[in-house]
This record gives C-alpha cells, sequence and structure tokens, in this order.
C-alpha cells in the first residue's frame, strides 16, 4: 500500500521540478522582449524608409509593436 504513495509522491516531486525550471527559463527569455519590440521596430523604419510600406502602415504596426 505504501509503494503506490511513494510511487505518486516522486511524480509530484519530479514534476514540479520540471515545472520550476521551465518557470525559470521564461523568466529569463521575458526580459529580452523589450529588445526584441526594439529590434522588429528598427525593422519597420527600414522597410518605411525603402518605401516597402505607407506611412498609415508603418503607424499601425508601429503601435501593435509598442503595445
Amino acid at each position: 500500500m505504501m509503494y503506490g504513495f511513494g510511487f505518486i509522491f516522486m511524480i509530484l516531486f519530479w514534476g514540479l521540478l520540471i515545472l520550476g525550471v521551465m518557470a525559470l527559463f521564461n523568466s529569463f527569455n521575458k526580459s529580452g522582449t523589450s529588445t526584441d519590440a526594439s529590434e522588429a521596430i528598427r525593422i519597420l523604419r527600414q522597410r518605411f524608409a525603402k518605401g516597402e510600406i505607407s506611412a498609415k502602415e508603418y503607424q499601425e504596426r508601429k503601435k501593435v509593436l509598442q503595445n
């Protein structure tokens, strides 16, 4: 009877450990999101400067990226 509970606790332990590592990894990845947004805006500016997109489209996309 006790072996069943030990197995359940082992699964819970490893599950929580894996979730903790994943949460830690995600917190490090979120620190770079502002850099990604600024990079996207830089590319958007280049496309606008080359004439690939209109001023209206530039403003709309910039607004989306800044939110």
